[in-house]
C-alpha cells in the first residue's frame, strides 16, 4: 500500500500500489477540468516522494515543459511509498 500526503489539508489517503492519484486528490481539494492533461488545472507539487510517481507522461511534458516538482494529478499513478504533495 502506498500513502499519499497533502500537505495543505493535512490529510493522508492510502492507495493501492500503482493507483491513480486524481480521485484521491480532488476528493482533497484539487482542482480537476478535462482530465485528460490538456488544461493544466490540475497541477501540484510533489514535495516529497517524486520517485514513488510513475514517468512524466506524454501530455505532461507537453504542458509542463520542465519536469521538475510539479506534476499534472490527472496524469499520475503513485507506485509505492510516501508522496507529499501541495496544491
Amino acid at each position: 500500500m502506498a500513502n499519499l500526503k497533502f500537505r495543505d489539508t493535512q490529510e493522508e489517503v492510502e492507495l493501492e500500489d500503482g493507483s491513480p492519484i486524481a480521485e484521491a486528490c480532488e476528493e482533497a481539494g484539487v482542482p480537476f477540468a478535462c482530465t485528460e492533461g490538456v488544461c493544466g488545472t490540475c497541477v501540484v507539487e510533489v514535495c516529497e516522494g517524486m520517485d514513488n510517481l510513475s514517468e512524466f507522461t506524454q501530455e505532461e511534458q507537453d504542458f509542463l515543459g520542465t519536469l521538475d516538482k510539479e506534476r499534472l494529478a490527472c496524469q499520475c499513478k503513485i507506485k509505492c511509498g510516501e508522496v507529499t504533495l501541495t496544491f
